[in-house]
């Protein structure tokens, strides 16, 4: 089936009136395109997108569960490699500031409530793209802007705080100071952190969103969407056909996978 003939689009916005009025005004704006599910929170975007697999999304930036951006970077990496990767729309009520950077990575948006002429010029813009998309079609150019919208939407350490120099872990009535040279790895777990050394594990209660503000960003790389590694312990990065790649760690002897998104950490000099 050609895509660009039959396209079908998943909605992912969680105030219902909007919603409805948006899938009113794109039917208008494109007839021949298939809505094949409608969702209210992120992680329904995540699991109907990877059973639906539709051509087209419309992911609102700020729902329940994940984020649009979170919606995008998860799919990212789950999504099939024989199946083309969705275009992508983002629906935003966000300042000029971050629309810019939308702007910069030419990332299709639509501001709320959203004005047909916004609407009627994304719509050519998908149409266009779905026609020269091909089967198998490298995802590096949606990769490349999710990362720079990721690490723009990590809140900024003010200029007067303290980079994490010891984690506190508490367990019972007893709290383990662990420096952070210490540590290999971080890894969530529920509403965990799991904080890895060479000779043990301690979990912390806080998510790796508040985590990784808090860490300098040279020295731990994230290289998966619940892995944090420090970088001078990793030994050696082996890649596979997928795009995919593995780490070695000094001192553990376990692998950790990096995924699709951060695997552009690891090339050769």
């Amino acid at each position: 089936m050609n895509p660009a003939a039959h396209p079908r689009a998943l909605l992912a916005e969680d105030e219902p009136l909007l919603a409805q009025a948006l899938a009113a005004d794109i039917r208008q704006l494109w007839p021949s395109l298939q809505w094949v599910a409608q969702v209210a929170d992120g992680d329904s975007a995540w699991q109907q997108a990877l059973a639906l697999k539709p051509d087209v999304l419309f992911l609102d930036i700020r729902m329940p569960g994940r984020s649009g951006l979170e919606v995008a970077r998860d799919l990212a990496d789950d999504w099939p490699d024989a199946t083309p990767f969705p275009l992508m729309v983002f629906v935003t009520a966000y300042d000029q500031y971050a629309l810019e950077a939308f702007d910069a990575q030419a990332v299709d948006y639509i501001v709320k409530p959203a004005q047909k002429v916004r609407l009627q010029s994304c719509v050519q813009r998908l149409q266009q793209r779905l026609s020269e998309r091909r089967d198998g079609q490298p995802r590096e150019a949606t990769l490349a802007q999710l990362r720079h919208l990721l690490g723009a939407a990590i809140p900024p350490v003010p200029a007067a705080a303290h980079r994490l120099e010891v984690i506190q872990a508490g367990v019972g009535s007893t709290v383990h100071l662990v420096p952070i040279d210490e540590v290999i790895y971080f890894e969530a777990a529920d509403k965990y952190i799991r904080v890895v050394t060479a000779e043990r594990e301690h979990l912390i209660r806080l998510s790796l969103k508040e985590l990784l503000p808090q860490l300098d960003a040279q020295r731990f790389w994230q290289v998966h969407r619940g892995t944090v590694v420090q970088a001078r312990c990793i030994t050696q990065a082996r890649r596979d056909d997928s795009g995919r790649a593995f780490l070695s760690l000094k001192g553990r002897p376990e692998t950790l996978t990096v995924s699709r998104l951060y695997a552009h950490l690891f090339k050769g000099m």
